[in-house]
């Protein structure tokens, strides 16, 4: 005769058999769509980056690696794409912070300004492209306005003034929703131990450093993640703007990975993929690394 203590082991055994096939189950179709659209796609890409071409398809190793830090158009890129990325994104993170923190005061039409904010997401990016077109044109709005007060007009498209111009334009898209973000996480601070910092006497500096900083670290990490791969992604507007080839500062790396589609260049392609993935991994890891630092405290 079965042990009663041994029936009850085997029926919650199989309870959790069961239980763990339905998770997989439910998943199943999510990872189904992840190694198809993902992960093949991601080794194909590093297949054909170590091939001379793909109808031969002959191991050449980093050879076509070696060649990409020759070409003269991938550094361009390169270079314009870490610039941008590097003014871009901070300012976007920390506008947006004050943003959240202005808009938590007590201040007149807080919800109205909110919804101004928002207001880029709603807009579909060809017409904000027009609207930039007629703004930052050589005889456009900017222009002549600035001619008012007796400076010389400028083509802010075909100059170095491209950057301000890309970046406004970025800012205008991100600070919105990073702002929400930041408003979300606020939300969400104790608020008893802003009470006890106050009645310990601590400045507000202190309680935005030592207190808000730490529990907002875990939001400020996801923000950042969120502007550094939007700031990769900023080739269709510069695209609707000046079209495959911009003037110099603004041709970024995804116009180099649309021009070397277009020529099917696979394997110049796949290197620059590649490596590009491996940049973001690396700034990621280091920027997981950094939250996990400032924000351990609050964690434990």
């Amino acid at each position: 005769m079965e042990n009663p203590s041994e029936a009850v082991r085997k029926a919650h055994r199989k309870r959790r058999i069961i239980e763990e096939v339905k998770g997989w189950g439910w998943l199943a179709p999510s990872l189904i769509g992840v190694l198809i659209f993902f992960i093949i796609p991601f080794y194909v890409v590093i297949y054909y980056s170590v091939l001379d071409n793909p109808i031969f398809s002959n191991f050449v190793g980093l050879d076509n690696y070696i060649k990409l830090f020759s070409n003269a158009a991938f550094l361009r890129a390169a270079k314009n794409t870490a610039i941008f990325s590097g003014i871009a994104v901070p300012l976007s993170v920390v506008l947006s912070l004050w943003m959240a923190f202005a808009l938590n005061s007590r201040i007149p039409g807080k919800s109205w300004l909110r919804s101004c904010f928002l207001c880029p997401l709603m807009v579909p990016i060809a017409s904000v492209v027009l609207v930039w077109q007629v703004i930052f044109h050589y005889h456009g709005t900017l222009n002549q306005v600035t001619a008012l007060f007796g400076m010389e007009p400028v083509d802010w498209l075909k100059t170095n003034w491209s950057y301000m111009v890309l970046t406004v334009m970025f800012l205008w898209k991100t600070l919105g929703y990073n702002m929400i973000l930041f408003m979300s996480a606020i939300a969400g601070i104790p608020k008893d131990i802003i009470e006890v910092a106050e009645l310990e006497g601590a400045d507000e500096w202190y309680k935005f450093v030592h207190i808000k900083l730490r529990y907002l670290s875990p939001t400020i990490l996801f923000v950042t993640i969120l502007s550094i791969i939007s700031s990769f992604k900023m080739f269709r507007e510069v695209y609707l703007l000046t079209g495959d080839y911009p003037f110099e500062s603004m041709y970024l790396m995804q116009h180099f990975m649309n021009n070397t589609f277009n020529s099917l260049d696979y394997q110049k392609l796949s290197s620059a993929a590649v490596l590009l993935s491996l940049v973001m991994i690396v700034l990621i890891g280091a920027l997981f690394l950094i939250e996990h630092w400032f924000g351990k405290d609050v964690e434990e």
